[in-house]
């Protein structure tokens, strides 16, 4: 299986670059090893940048070996340098100890837990480095490196060749305690491969010299290339801010919706990347979709896939929903639910006092909240009733009726007003009750 899984790797264009390549082939056909990657927590979830490596742990795992994902309770505390403009803003204790927690669960959708003898497991580098003195690392760890071995690094050259950033002697130490992290496995859980992203090769290859220093063990290294967008903007950015892999940070339907907007000259890239569909059946959609003018058919299974990989059926089946009304204009399918998913990050939204609002015209309102740039785009929309409120039109007559469009009992659910003005324009107001002091 392990030949399978390399062809396949390759194929996805997942190998960058590997220590020992063919060593490393028959190191993996020869048994069962263990291989793991490493996932700082630099904040309270994991984003899109994180799923190539949780899918490749995956990856490894249906292919019969047994994967550890490490979070970083004590590399978190410290910060990675590589490739970063600047230092790290450094977290304390508590706030890293939280987010490790939310990571345990994050990566624990992705590996199984219970499947025989490649069952997944979780580790904290901090149940290792935490009991340590400064004297026993500096003696048994930093002893095994040379400062101008490291300075060489590109990750640090960086940092060090641009002017006024440099770099701390705590980021300068990440190095170390990533290689100890390598090293311990390796003596610990006897594991043998480490994987990360292409920005980790210099980290990854001082694990591979630690762990045979330390240790006297033989281990390996792999990394993947970093996810690129084809037009050179950041993947995983949008207007809105990072894609997050927590429901509650990044809505199922925004999640769903970054997919379905990849360019025709990623997608096919990214389904390689990021689904488990064969090969084969990738480059006949890339195929077909070479045939077709206009939409193509690989963001809609991309984000399909993708979707119910990281939120399931059920949240997959929502997103299409929320998509489908929209489109529309009909939202009387839409549960409490998805429209709170809306609020969070699928819509211009902003909170609508009733009380404060009964002399107020809809242009003025609808200009204000950002939907209409002047009162008479919204003014000629009226006239051709290509505005509507919870899907009821709205004519010229209604401009002074406000209080009458927005009235309480015709809230969805009591709180939300969902307008549309004209074909793509939409804003969702949720109804606050003005409390007046006595």
């Amino acid at each position: 299986m392990t030949a399978a899984l390399i062809e396949d790797l390759k194929a996805r264009g997942l190998l960058n670059q590997a220590t020992a390549d063919e060593e490393l082939i028959q190191h993996l056909e020869s048994g069962m090893r263990t291989l793991y990657c490493g996932f700082d927590p630099t904040a309270d979830s994991l984003h899109i940048g994180s799923l190539v490596p949780l899918l490749m742990l995956k990856r490894f795992q249906l292919a019969g070996h047994r994967p550890f994902a490490l979070v970083g309770g004590a590399t978190g505390l410290i910060g990675d340098p590589s490739f970063k403009a600047q230092e790290r803003k450094l977290n304390g204790p508590d706030v890293v100890a939280g987010w490790v927690e939310k990571l345990k669960a994050q990566v624990s959708q992705f590996i199984d837990f219970d499947c025989g003898d490649n069952s997944a497991d979780v580790v904290n580098n901090l149940d290792w480095v935490g009991d340590m003195t400064i004297l026993d690392f500096l003696r048994d760890v930093g002893k095994h490196f040379s400062v101008n071995n490291m300075i060489q690094k590109e990750s640090v050259k960086q940092r060090l060749d641009r002017e006024g950033a440099g770099i701390s002697f705590t980021e300068f130490t990440y190095m170390l305690l990533q290689s100890f992290d390598f090293a311990e496995l390796a003596n610990r859980g006897n594991c043998t491969l480490q994987i990360g992203g292409s920005d980790q090769w210099g980290n990854i290859v001082g694990g591979v010299d630690l762990a045979r220093r330390m240790f006297g063990k033989s281990v390996f290294g792999l990394t993947m290339p970093l996810v690129t967008k084809s037009d050179g903007t950041k993947f995983g950015k949008t207007e809105s801010g990072t894609i997050w892999l927590d429901a509650s940070k990044t809505s199922p339907y925004a999640f769903y919706q970054f997919w379905l907007n990849t360019a025709d000259a990623d997608a096919y890239k990214f389904l390689r990347y990021f689904t488990f569909l064969p090969v084969a059946q990738i480059a006949e959609i890339e195929a077909a979709d070479a045939e077709i003018q206009g939409r193509k058919t690989a963001q809609p299974i991309l984000a399909d896939e993708v979707t119910r990989l990281v939120h399931g059926d059920a949240a997959l089946a929502s997103a299409k929903r929320i998509t489908e009304a929209l489109f529309a204009g009909d939202v009387s399918l839409l549960s409490e639910a998805e429209l709170e998913q809306i609020k969070l990050d699928g819509l211009p939204a902003s909170d609508l006092d009733l009380a404060a609002i009964t002399e107020t015209p809809l242009t003025t309102l609808l200009t204000d909240c950002g939907m209409a740039s002047a009162g008479r785009e919204v003014k000629d929309a009226l006239g051709r009733q290509a505005v509507l409120v919870n899907g009821e039109a709205k004519g010229a007559a209604d401009n002074m009726k406000t209080a009458e469009c927005f009235a309480a009992d015709k809230a969805l659910y009591g709180r939300f007003f969902l307008v549309k003005l004209g074909k793509k324009k939409y804003h969702l107001f949720e109804q606050k009750i003005s409390v007046e002091k006595c």
